[in-house]
């Protein structure tokens, strides 16, 4: 896990007598993505200002999900294939809310941000209830086990929780719009900004930094980095890796569901299989980062949605998948331990 030790300088940057060939080719990943930003500012500066605030904000919502892969792997060695549906319950749980108490973009402004808190606090309440359960019941037992066995078994949570959306609401649903997400709020640069992109930020940066907070300064953030580095001498500490194992689903789960709100007004729409491809962007966007490095994840998240962004303006919709994953592909050859470094124990 990132936490254990806050990313260090790599060894290369520190090996004296390093050329700068040296230096350009230890760091040729973020010279052609940066060359590339270059070329399309260059090209069309007004555009790719637009498409990387577009990105950053759908990235924010991509970081959040990606924190509950990286946060699992990084203390079980577990992808846990099942997150991205315990954020599309996080969306269904958010907007039932808003629709039981028949909340719309006309009611009082104190209505409708007593609502996005509750809706917010009963998304991330339930689907960190909900991923606790998953690995108490699905996971837990298989601790020691081959590791296919756990990654069998959360593909098959995946499956059953998507299928719990499709019985819950089997058909696409509008959102109120609560935020009146296309509103402009101001220009920056010939840039319109509008609310959902400072709603976007302005939920997922807190969150953000409480995260680190409690991985880096807590007792219980320092029992999962000791927990990650090595479980059978965490609990020889005293420390009770069951515990701490589940407290680490909580959080995920805690960030899925908030991640689940955010998606939910961000983009008017929710639907049974929206955890699907929200998981594979964010689990890529982790991997991306250095699966188990948490501001790995988070800067995964922003690139990816920097280059979605980017790929459906210049090459449509329908190629974006393709550059996404083209570049990922790339970043592995180049450097299998993704941008930032892995943050896992060997063996």
């Amino acid at each position: 896990m990132e936490a254990a030790s806050l990313p260090e300088t790599g060894p290369a940057s520190r090996t004296p007598g390093r050329s700068a060939g040296d230096f350009v080719l230890d760091n040729i990943l973020w010279v052609i993505l940066g060359g590339a930003l270059v070329f399309f500012l260059a090209t069309d500066f007004t555009q790719t200002l637009v498409d990387i605030k577009t990105g950053l904000s759908n990235g924010t919502i991509w970081a959040l999900i990606a924190l509950g892969y990286t946060l699992v792997y990084g203390i079980i060695e577990l992808i846990n294939f099942a997150h991205g549906e315990v954020f599309m319950i996080g969306s269904f749980v958010a907007v039932s809310v808003w629709q039981t108490f028949e909340v719309s973009a006309a009611s009082s402004l104190l209505v409708i941000v007593g609502s996005m808190a509750v809706g917010l606090g009963a998304a991330m309440l339930v689907s960190g209830s909900l991923n606790v359960m998953i690995e108490r019941v699905a996971y837990r037992p298989l601790r020691g086990a081959p590791k296919l066995a756990p990654l069998i078994t959360a593909i098959g949570m995946s499956f059953i929780l998507q299928n719990v959306g499709l019985l819950w609401r089997g058909t696409p649903d509008s959102t109120p719009d609560l935020i009146r997400s296309q509103k402009e709020v101001f220009t920056l640069l010939d840039v319109t900004i509008v609310r959902s992109d400072i709603f976007a930020v302005a939920v997922t940066v807190p969150l953000l930094v409480a995260l680190l907070w409690f991985v880096g300064s807590t007792r219980y953030g320092k029992a999962m980095r000791a927990t990650a580095q090595d479980p059978d001498a965490a609990r020889l500490m005293g420390i009770d890796v069951d515990r701490t194992i589940g407290l680490t689903f909580l959080l995920g789960g805690l960030l899925a569901g908030a991640a689940g709100m955010i998606y939910a007004l961000y983009n008017g729409t929710i639907q049974f299989n929206q955890g699907f491809t929200a998981g594979l962007i964010a689990f890529t966007a982790a991997v991306m980062g250095g699966i188990g490095n948490l501001k790995g994840a988070v800067a995964g998240g922003l690139i990816i949605g920097v280059i979605q962004a980017l790929g459906d303006t210049h090459a449509g919709g329908r190629w974006t998948p393709v550059i996404v994953f083209g570049v990922l592909i790339l970043i592995m050859v180049f450097r299998p331990q993704g941008l930032f470094g892995e943050e896992t124990r060997e063996g």
